[in-house]
């Protein structure tokens, strides 16, 4: 298999770096949004405020996470790391799966009813108990995807698991 040179690595890693950091940014976004709309009196607040996340979800969420996960399938598989070497890459794996779930799929779909909500009942979709499930929802998700972002964060600085094969001892 053909190894990046280090700086192909270099600039392939500043990418994924980028991507991940507009991820994160977008749902640190989103928690500022949610917090202002689960705030306010305005109806067009409200509105614009779950109006703005279903932009972003339809967005940024969805070129940020395809980025993220390409170049980091090609920094897996183009360097030494592998894709299931080093259980902290597989926990990684399962981390972004998290990630897609909730961000391109999750928030679209929270965000798509919110809107669809508050335009057709205004401040009376605060009153409807559906729309208080689809915000706890919403709210559920954005705080697992900035824990599973700052999560992919720390594995990837500190690398805390080793490789899942062992070098084998010679026999006495």
């Amino acid at each position: 298999m053909v190894k990046l040179a280090v700086n192909g690595r270099r600039w392939l890693l500043t990418l994924h770096l980028l991507f991940v950091a507009i991820m994160f940014g977008v749902a640190i976004v989103f928690l500022i949004l949610s917090i202002t709309a689960a705030n306010t009196n305005d109806e067009g607040v409200l509105k614009a405020c779950y109006a703005s996340m279903h932009l972003l979800a339809e967005t940024s969420v969805r070129a940020s996470t395809i980025g993220a996960l390409v170049t980091g399938i090609l920094l897996s598989v183009l360097t030494q790391w592998g894709l299931f070497r080093f259980y902290w890459i597989i926990v990684k794996e399962g981390l972004t799966i998290l990630a897609i779930v909730l961000g391109p799929v999750g928030m679209y779909f929270w965000t798509l009813k919110a809107v669809t909500m508050t335009s057709a009942e205004g401040l009376g979709a605060l009153q409807n108990p559906s729309f208080h499930v689809n915000s706890g929802q919403l709210w559920t998700g954005i705080i697992l995807q900035i824990l599973s972002i700052a999560a992919m964060f720390v594995i990837s600085v500190f690398k805390p698991w080793g490789s899942r094969t062992q070098k084998k001892r010679p026999e006495n």
